[in-house]
């Protein structure tokens, strides 16, 4: 019998000061059997980060991203159905970020883990040509504090200013500071 997902929830209340954006999200996302709560809440965050000001241009919405190789982690679609942006989590290969800035007019990747810089090292000069791409890192040490906020039920202000991101979960707090590897800012 096949192992089936964990579901999580989360309210998040958003204060993005470097994109004047402010708004509360609840969101559920389901942790793929394969995957750890560390990758479930970088994809989370990855959302707080990305997620447009309104939904007049569509929703940032979860993919199926690791059950489905064809979909990423989370999507923006406009409302005639164009993919306006692919956002992605985890050290891709450089045919399947090419693949995405094919389809997508952006895409941008969230890397983390300990072997990031060697997957990096590997891979840019693969992807240098790709325009559309931004490529963030989130060290190491700062995700695997994340992955300690998991919880099924959980409530999260993210905070972000001058490109460092403040996460506050109850009695739990968490400073992060994304590394840009490649593309534009935050």
């Amino acid at each position: 019998m096949a192992l089936k997902s964990t579901i999580h929830k989360a309210a998040l209340q958003i204060a993005d000061m470097d994109r004047q954006l402010y708004a509360d999200h609840a969101v559920t996302l389901a942790l793929h059997p394969s995957e750890t709560e560390e990758r479930l809440l970088v994809r989370l965050l990855a959302f707080a980060l990305q997620v447009p000001h309104d939904d007049h241009q569509g929703a940032l919405v979860f993919a199926r991203g690791l059950s489905d190789g064809d979909e990423p982690d989370l999507w923006q679609h406009d409302l005639t159905g164009r993919l306006l942006h692919w956002v992605e989590v985890g050290q891709p290969d450089e045919r399947y970020l090419a693949r995405a800035c094919s389809r997508a007019e952006r895409v941008t990747l969230y890397v983390f883990g300990s072997a990031a810089h060697i997957w990096w090292a590997g891979i840019q000069p693969k992807i240098a040509r790709l325009s559309k791409l931004t490529v963030w890192q989130i060290p190491s040490p700062q995700a695997q504090a994340l992955a300690k906020l998991a919880s099924r039920s959980m409530q999260w202000q993210v905070t972000v200013q001058d490109g460092h991101v403040w996460v506050n979960s109850g009695d739990a707090s968490l400073e992060l500071l994304p590394q840009r590897l490649m593309g534009a800012g935050l």
